[in-house]
């Protein structure tokens, strides 16, 4: 599974479609007043969207009595063993098993079925949540990360198991560092 291709396959058909679209006879379709007032319109729409995601995520931590931290991103996370092995470190290649679901407790992926993940970190191939909590570990670790939509596979899911928009719920084991 690999979220941060189809963020950036649909960005990109995005801004070709409004590059391609937006131009007739050499002249913006839209003018500057008006991009300007609806990227002001789309930041407040992401803001409230960001607000009802931390509640989501807030009253879940809550409902199961689960003793998380979050950070500045919105990374939810808790780290059960932060293991005794190499620590994890941008350009270092992470081996995990891990469990993804949703909220409502949904199973998605996890290796028992599609076996380990292996990926290296800071190369933006793994969801920016996952890049983030990895840092938390060394080898042996193990952590429960929650993800908003932002941090996981964004507004279009995975285009499989993974809806648009959702949260995840990200339980991992570093098997190694290397």
């Amino acid at each position: 599974m690999n979220c941060s291709h189809h963020r950036y396959s649909l960005t990109f058909l995005i801004l070709f479609t409004l590059i391609v679209g937006g131009c007739k006879n050499g002249k913006p379709a839209v003018s500057e007043e008006e991009y300007t007032k609806t990227r002001e319109k789309m930041v407040e729409v992401n803001k409230i969207l960001v607000r009802k995601d931390r509640q989501l995520i807030k009253g879940y931590v809550e409902r199961h009595g689960l003793n998380m931290q979050e950070s500045n991103t919105g990374l939810w996370y808790h780290v059960y063993d932060k293991g005794n092995g190499t620590p994890a470190e941008t350009g270092k290649i992470a081996t995990i098993n891990y469990k993804i679901s949703l909220l409502d407790g949904k199973v998605c992926y996890n290796s028992e079925t599609e076996g380990a993940k292996t990926f290296t970190i800071g190369r933006g191939s793994v969801e920016s949540g996952l890049e983030e909590g990895i840092l938390l570990l060394n080898a042996g670790g193990k952590a429960t990360f929650i993800m908003p939509p932002h941090l996981a596979c964004g507004l279009p899911g995975d285009n499989n198991k993974i809806p648009p928009r959702a949260i995840i719920v990200y339980d991992v084991e570093v098997l190694s560092i290397d």
